[in-house]
């Protein structure tokens, strides 16, 4: 693996500690993954945030680093929502640590907008063709096929070693030949909305870590693209995918069609649906969550126009960015006038708040991958209607 001179001078040492373990990390997963050399990337996304999932060692490493960012960098979603926690039941005590995880990100100049789809924030926009060092799942995934940028799924110490250096190696999705579907998936019935985070939840088992080419007989939507490749980086481990016709290399490069051929029936995402996951009973569900990923403004639209005049019976959480929150405070008001909470800065899968529920109903297939197994939760995936109808929004 070739370094320059700077960066040789940098893995010596000679900028400080910090740099030298970022280096470090840089370094050895070029080695492992047979990168030439480092290359610059316009911006990182840093995993790891959420005091449940990191404790007190993640922390106390975090606190020891320092130095400033190069490129503009953000977090994932931690484990509450940094203004209304108490709200959400979470305990002071993991309050504490989950703030001081937060400062210790801040103090090296990353940006405490914790979210999963940094691609809404404004001036953290990425474009086709963009380097980028991003580690949330379905963010890696959005950015690499729907955006059209490169990135590989970072994980948090080395997306943090990126952000500080400016560069990350230069291997997997950074390179053409890595990006070349190797599977087809047929779809020849119509999908909506939840229906492609069923699909996603089906098709990240059968493909694994590849590289599918989507032919659909419908055309999905940014929003429905964000919930196929969350569903399936979480169930799989899937961070790019194209669709014919519908994403941007799909359509700007012609690929071999692959050898390999999956067919998705419409009876296979029926039986998602009725599916409790994490539970063979006929459990009730007691909670309702929405936006995983966390909501854009066209599905915080959707969602207030379906709470429109109800009033709700049973928790129901909307996840969305701060950013995108304070956007649209009309939006957020007519959620919550049905009794509805809009949280910020988290979500259902990394926050404490989410265990001790009886069963959890989502719309996302990444939450239906995701809750039963790291919050102990059964879970079941229905429409954003559904989904609504269940917290009790029919009256």
């Amino acid at each position: 693996m070739y370094l320059t001179a700077e960066e040789e001078n940098v893995l010596d040492g000679e900028q400080g500690e910090t740099l030298r373990k970022a280096m470090e990390i840089l370094v050895a997963l070029g080695d492992i993954y047979g990168a030439d050399g480092l290359i610059p990337v316009k911006s990182a996304q840093i995993a790891g945030v959420s005091y449940k999932t990191i404790g007190d060692a993640g922390l106390e490493w975090i606190s020891n680093l320092e130095g400033t960012v190069k490129v503009p960098s953000i977090l994932n979603p931690a484990g509450m929502d940094m203004l209304r926690w108490k709200e959400m039941g979470i305990e002071p005590e993991f309050a504490e640590k989950q703030l001081e995880i937060i400062a210790a990100y801040e103090k090296l100049g990353i940006s405490s907008k914790c979210t999963c789809t940094p691609y809404y924030l404004e001036g953290f926009s990425a474009t086709c063709g963009d380097h980028l060092a991003w580690s949330e799942s379905s963010a890696v995934s959005y950015a690499n096929s729907v955006i059209g940028a490169r990135t590989n799924r970072e994980g948090g110490p080395s997306a943090l070693s990126a952000a500080l250096v400016g560069k990350t190696a230069n291997y997997g999705y950074h390179l053409d030949e890595n990006r070349v579907p190797s599977v087809s998936v047929v779809v020849d019935h119509e999908l909506s909305g939840s229906d492609y985070g069923a699909l996603g939840y089906i098709a990240g088992k059968e493909i694994g870590n590849r590289v599918p080419m989507f032919h659909l007989a419908s055309t999905p939507t940014s929003d429905e693209l964000k919930g196929l490749g969350a569903a399936m980086a979480a169930s799989g481990a899937v961070a790019l995918y194209h669709v014919e016709g519908v994403t941007p290399e799909a359509k700007q490069v012609h690929f071999d069609k692959p050898d390999e051929n999956i067919t998705i029936q419409r009876s296979q995402l029926d039986e998602v649906y009725e599916t409790i996951i994490g539970n063979d009973d006929d459990l009730e569900c007691d909670i309702v969550a929405v936006g995983c990923p966390h909501c854009s403004p066209e599905e915080l639209n959707n969602i207030a126009d379906l709470l429109e005049g109800k009033k709700i019976e049973k928790e129901l959480w909307v996840c969305t960015s701060r950013e995108v929150a304070q956007r649209y405070p009309d939006v957020v008001k007519r959620i919550e006038e049905s009794g509805s909470k809009v949280l910020c800065d988290t979500c259902m899968v990394v926050s404490p708040a989410t265990e001790g529920h009886n069963c959890m109903m989502v719309n996302s297939g990444k939450a239906l991958a995701y809750v039963p197994g790291m919050c102990k939760v059964p879970a079941k995936i229905g429409s954003l209607e559904t989904c609504i109808k269940r917290a009790g929004g029919d009256n």
